[in-house]
């Protein structure tokens, strides 16, 4: 089998110099893929065609195209209103709101300005003001209705109807930036993904300010470096996290003010967060009164037609990506949230589901072929490659992080090289992995060389972002790694003195999966708001199931803040992680080295630069002077997760030093046996010193 391999590989390589064809970056670094090179090659022409088309052949620049929100939309301009909506099936629009009564009024008659289908009205500044609502009033061919303006950059919902309508916005003082600029730091980066809306402790929607006020302090102690945003951009339905959107330039209202989101923002900024938003471009919300899906009566104005308009699993529509207009429309969203808020980058969502006609159901993505097989919709490629040229050319500091789940070589790979320009991909196998495990495999079984295989298996020129668990794995119908660990006994067994065996296993493992994993990254690490202290509830948004409740769509502070509960060690490890991982400069690009790893023992050790870290994942056999070979010195603990002060038995002296034991047989490598005290189910860092 390895020999067919390796003459497949021979093959693609001397066909491909045969054919003196060049090959494109990401095939050189993957001799796998010299086979697929023709299809790379056109996937990156097809981009660099799209990017001349767009900019009249280099004229302008991406970032000139992608300016559609500065003349969509309404705004104000010397004394006068102008408001322009792009509907081409449209045969009359009217804006109607608090300022007329909600009447057709000729005052308020758009104009039909070009054959693109542009609509526009010019009014005086005093017939429209800050805070009044609107929709507009659209005909078409057979029907009519009312529509929020597809470029509406503030939308509320009233609290008696529950109707949406869009908001004029214009404060009379726009707002201050107090951090003008700023340069997130990436090495490594530390993700905090959250949910302004359920990141309070109150049984209630949270807000931009009190999450600015109560929860970002708490985000800068634990030492993360940056904030993933869920459920900025509006959505109607407020359990759907965000991931069903309607209005896609308007911040949600629900928690604030826009520049009650500046403020947050900038705050981050100001306590070196970058903040990384969850923006949704793979679907968006079916409904017609609030979102995109017949604006004009013309149901495929934004969206494939026929068959490919509706997602088969998610009850949502898809866009063509294939249009001018819907490139113009998502291109002048990415570039809208850097200018005006000043996000420094964005998880795209559901790249998956874009990049494929099957959107990836069903799929079992076994080998190469598979990403090169003709089921590739080679729109939402180019459209997604043109994304991070945009964002990166706006914000040479922007971060892109692809949410892609089939492994799909290039995404977070140069342009230039045949990439998409993605900065990171999410190492979505990693959460899959310990699910299974913790699911299918009793302690004894746990192997410590298919752990690390795993949690170190991606491709070699892509940096991924590694993670435990996300949101995923929170809501209801999944289960976090604490309480698949634990289950019930979290609610009877946490209290500081009572924690059973089925506790105090949960929280020792608990602690190394995070090690583990955040130990072997090349990129950054994530955990999801809460995570960090084994939050006990999963997350179960208000709906008529629930009576509408509040009660497990928030964090439970107060659990991880009181010392008499268990919740607090987790959270302290978590922090002390970070701080062991910062202290080894630019630790995500440092060389991961296995030093060793024993099955049957249940060991695993290896090394990032001066950081040794080892671990027994055995849950009944400790080690007394377990030897390692590695380079001569004397190292100290510097994390222990054993120890008192996280919910251990305190077994490790950590005052310890630990001096290299010389052997003649390695004295040229300059590498001796350290030896030490590992108890079971616990690992240790060590640093030289």
């Amino acid at each position: 089998m390895i020999k067919k391999i390796q003459e497949k590989k021979s093959s693609a390589k001397k066909e491909a110099i045969n054919n003196k064809v060049q090959l494109m970056g990401v095939a050189k670094n993957d001799s796998y893929l010299a086979a697929y090179n023709e299809a790379i090659r056109g996937r990156h022409q097809n981009a660099v065609n799209k990017i001349k088309q767009l900019t009249n052949d280099g004229k302008q620049t991406l970032s000139d195209f992608a300016n559609g929100y500065k003349y969509y939309g309404l705004h104000k301009k010397n004394g006068k209103w102008i408001f322009r909506e792009w509907a081409p099936n449209a045969t009359n629009i009217y804006l109607i709101g608090d300022f007329n009564q909600w009447q057709k009024t000729d005052e308020y008659k758009c104009n039909r300005i070009t054959d693109s289908g542009d609509w526009e009205l010019t009014i005086d500044e005093d017939k429209i003001k800050h805070g009044n609502l609107y929709k507009m009033q659209v005909s078409w061919c057979g029907g009519e209705g009312e529509r929020i303006p597809a470029w509406a950059n503030r939308v509320v919902q009233d609290e008696q109807t529950k109707i949406f309508s869009a908001q004029v916005w214009f404060p009379d003082e726009e707002y201050t930036w107090k951090k003008k600029s700023f340069k997130p730091t990436i090495n490594p980066l530390f993700i905090y993904e959250c949910h302004i809306g359920m990141g309070q402790d109150a049984e209630k929607v949270g807000t931009y300010t009190e999450f600015k006020d109560n929860v970002l302090p708490r985000i800068v102690k634990a030492g993360y470096n940056a904030i993933q945003i869920m459920a900025i951009q509006e959505h109607p339905y407020y359990g759907s996290f965000g991931y069903h959107v309607s209005s896609f330039f308007a911040a949600s209202s629900r928690f604030g003010t826009p520049e009650e989101l500046k403020a947050l923002i900038d705050e981050a900024h100001a306590n070196g967060l970058a903040v990384i938003m969850d923006i949704v471009h793979s679907h968006a919300v079916k409904n017609e009164l609030e979102g995109l899906g017949n604006l004009a009566g013309d149901p495929n104005q934004y969206f494939y037609p026929g068959q490919r308009r509706e997602h088969p699993a998610w009850d949502s529509l898809c866009f063509d990506y294939g249009k001018n207009e819907v490139l113009h429309f998502l291109l002048s969203n990415c570039k809208y949230w850097i200018e005006e808020y000043h996000f420094d980058g964005f998880r795209f969502d559901g790249v998956t589901s874009m990049l494929y006609y099957s959107h990836g159901l069903g799929e079992s993505f076994g080998g190469y072929a598979d990403y090169f097989n003709g089921h590739q919709d080679d729109n939402a490629i180019c459209y997604l490659t043109l994304a991070n040229c945009l964002i990166h050319e706006v914000n040479k500091h922007a971060i892109t992080i692809a949410e892609e789940v089939s492994g799909m070589p290039g995404l977070a790979a140069k342009f230039k090289d045949g990439g998409y320009g993605f900065d990171y991909r999410m190492a979505m196998n990693i959460p899959d992995y310990w699910i299974k495990t913790i699911k299918e495999l009793s302690d004894e079984n746990w192997k410590p060389s298919s752990i690390f295989w795993e949690i170190k298996n991606r491709r070699a020129d892509e940096k991924t972002i590694s993670y435990c668990e996300s949101h995923d794995q929170a809501l209801v119908g999944d289960k976090t790694i604490i309480f698949r660990l634990i289950d019930a006994d979290m609610y009877w067994h946490f209290k500081k003195g009572d924690e059973n065996d089925r506790a105090r296993r949960g929280i020792a493992l608990h602690k190394m999966i995070r090690l583990a994993t955040a130990a072997t990254i090349n990129g950054g690490y994530l955990n999801f708001m809460g995570n960090e202290f084994g939050h006990p509830e999963w997350i179960d948004f208000p709906r008529e199931g629930n009576g509408w409740s509040h009660k497990y769509a928030r964090r439970q502070w107060n659990l991880v803040d009181n010392k008499e509960l268990c919740y607090h060690y987790l959270g302290d490890f978590d922090q002390k992680m970070l701080e062991t991982l910062k202290l080894e400069k630019d630790f995500n690009n440092t060389p991961l080295q296995e030093i060793w790893h024993n099955d049957s023992d249940q060991i695993l050790a290896f090394s990032r630069n001066d950081l040794i870290f080892i671990f027994n994942f055995s849950p009944n056999h400790s080690f007394a002077d377990y030897g390692f070979l590695v380079p001569e010195g004397t190292y100290n603990v510097v994390l222990n997760t054993d120890s008192w002060e996280f919910g251990g038995n305190g077994f490790v002296d950590e005052k310890i030093n630990h001096t290299t034991i010389t052997d003649p047989l390695y004295k040229e490598q300059k590498k001796g046996w350290l030896k030490v005290y590992i108890p079971a189910r616990s690992a240790l860092v060590l640093k030289k010193k």
